[in-house]
């Protein structure tokens, strides 16, 4: 079938659903549903947008992703990779312009599921992925600085030159409160994640493990939220919070919004579209895959990016922003018991009803530190290890990786995207240009060349003959013996179009200094096209299933030369 059939994992997970199975979910669900309630608004936040926004993308998106996605237990939501591309678009074309292209990169994310191109995200390098994500955690840590210090800034800018230009002129503007909350609430983050998260504290009684068992599920986040908000309010700390500088959440869903829309906007807006799209199926397949590897399940790739396609397509006009598949709250997912779409659903229902129930409470909660939970997110986003490591690869790795990385910080996500794949690919043909050779046949492996020097010679190909290896074929015609020519090609693996108009080139240079042309051992690929490109017809009768047949009737050939009966081999 030339489309991906739609059928969303939920169909399969409910096959021997039972009560037990129900209860894990559910309680899976409302805890990642209370990890997510900080970071879905702190992600609206940064991107430049209204804290709500989150909230209201976690619960469309997060629904929808769960319901109709490929894999059993991903979380969808808002992510911080796309903190810094929503934040340039919002200051480059507006937020109407944010909603066109959002719905469009979920078209174009539909479409490549459709078209079962969910496997060619795969392809990606590492070194390209892990120099983009830890160039977007740095930007997104240099985003928080303001909030973090407390700076006042009316504007921050998009680009790495300009933020640290308006960093640098509010530095006299530091709040010493809004500094040591977010600076408190830093602490407490990373603490509770050492102490009770990563079970590296009570330990020894009955009782104490229980204790820590319980603790484990807390997150620190929603710690630290509670803690500084009630430290703000009490000590009534002269520090910003969601209801100050955005008047509060409204506690309903937002209705059903369409922008202004032309073809002219479009073409305006292919760059951030592409941008969504392949940061969207990046992160989305990556996270699942790591969902595959702690549950030992495979997700369906195309059917994901179905499901994302949808959700970034309905989420836009209900005042959403874009959506992808979340690590941290999927992992959480799969260590709280979740074991199919029923806890993402219901993660999704557990935040509607925080924004139903608890809206009101969220407008003291300190800007401070939701950027202090933003910085601890970024920081576990990035593989800085990978810096570390580099002196392990080769220099065409480290460039690419340390390039991208660059790239993403002080130009754009797109353009370093862009250059990573280029190296890559330049990178690639090099080493597969490298590893195709040719060796000639010798007397060691003949005994009957001994006496034909010059008059006939072997060669036998190994690897790939493509247009980065046609040189090796060239080569052959600059040396061509006076009687005729055996190539084996049975160690041949692929021959593209170029390599196959290499050999007709041969072929035909051969005919006309009348010397005969003996293909051997060609296998499967290499025997398809040569077939479609004319080369076996060429070749006519000296078509041989392995190099001594060839050889032997290389020996009985004698000019002049005449062109054989084109017969297939």
């Amino acid at each position: 079938m030339f489309f991906s059939p739609f059928r969303p994992q939920l169909i399969d997970a409910l096959k021997g659903y039972n009560r037990q199975r129900c209860v894990q979910d559910i309680a899976a669900g409302i805890t990642v549903g209370v990890v997510a309630l900080p970071l879905a608004m702190a992600f609206a936040i940064a991107s430049g947008l209204k804290p709500e926004t989150g909230l209201f993308t976690a619960i469309i998106s997060g629904f929808l992703i769960s319901a109709l996605g490929g894999s059993k237990v991903q979380i969808g939501g808002p992510a911080g990779a796309f903190i810094v591309i929503v934040y340039g678009i919002l200051e480059r074309y507006g937020p109407s312009n944010l909603i066109i292209a959002t719905a469009a990169s979920g078209v174009l994310l539909f479409t490549m599921g459709l078209l079962k191109l969910g496997t060619l995200i795969r392809f990606i390098p590492v070194a390209v992925v892990i120099g983009f994500t830890n160039g977007i955690a740095v930007l997104i840590m240099l985003s928080q600085a303001k909030d973090f210090l407390g700076l006042k800034v009316s504007t921050m800018p998009a680009d790495f030159g300009g933020i640290l230009r308006a960093l640098q002129a509010a530095w006299p503007t530091l709040d010493p409160a809004a500094f040591g909350l977010a600076l408190g609430s830093l602490v407490l983050i990373v603490g509770w994640q050492r102490i009770f998260a990563a079970r590296a504290g009570l330990t020894g009684t009955a009782k104490a493990s229980y204790i820590q068992r319980v603790l484990a599920f807390i997150p620190g986040s929603i710690v630290a939220l509670v803690l500084a908000t009630w430290l703000a309010q009490s000590m009534a700390l002269p520090v910003e919070t969601i209801g100050s500088k955005f008047g509060g959440i409204p506690s309903a869903l937002p209705s059903f919004v369409w922008p202004e829309f032309s073809a002219s906007t479009l073409r305006h807006l292919s760059l951030p579209i592409f941008t969504l799209t392949l940061l969207g199926a990046i992160e989305s397949l990556l996270c699942a895959r790591i969902a595959d590897g702690l549950i030992g399940e495979r997700h369906n790739p195309n059917q994901e990016l179905m499901a994302q396609g949808v959700a970034n397509f309905v989420t836009p006009f209900f005042g959403g922003m874009p959506a992808t598949g979340t690590i941290a709250r999927t992992v959480t997912n799969i260590k709280s018991g979740g074991r199919s779409p029923i806890a993402g659903m219901v993660h999704a229902l557990t935040l509607l009803l925080v924004v139903w129930v608890a809206a009101p409470l969220a407008n003291h909660v300190p800007l401070a530190t939701l950027a202090a939970i933003l910085m601890f997110v970024a920081w576990n986003m990035g593989e800085w290890r990978a810096f570390t490591d580099l002196k392990q690869f080769r220099a065409p790795y480290r460039i690419t990786l340390v390039a991208v990385f660059l790239l993403t910080v002080m130009v754009d996500l797109t353009v370093a995207v862009e250059f990573g794949l280029i190296a890559a690919c330049i990178t690639f043909i090099y080493r597969i240009s490298n590893l195709s050779r040719v060796e000639r046949l010798t007397v060691h492996d003949a005994p009957a060349l001994q006496t034909q020097e010059g008059h006939i010679s072997g060669y036998r190909f190994y690897g790939a003959l493509f247009f980065g290896a046609v040189k090796l074929v060239e080569a052959i015609e600059d040396e061509l013996p006076q009687r005729a020519l055996v190539l084996d090609l049975k160690n041949l693996i692929y021959i593209d179009s170029s390599g196959a108009d290499a050999l007709v080139a041969l072929a035909q240079v051969c005919q006309k200094r009348q010397v005969h042309l003996h293909i051997c051992g060609l296998n499967h690929q290499p025997l398809d096209i040569a077939r479609r490109t004319g080369l076996l017809a060429q070749s006519g009768q000296n078509v041989w299933p392995d190099w001594q047949t060839g050889l032997e009737a290389a020996l009985l050939s004698e000019k002049p030369w005449r062109h054989p009966a084109k017969i297939s081999p």
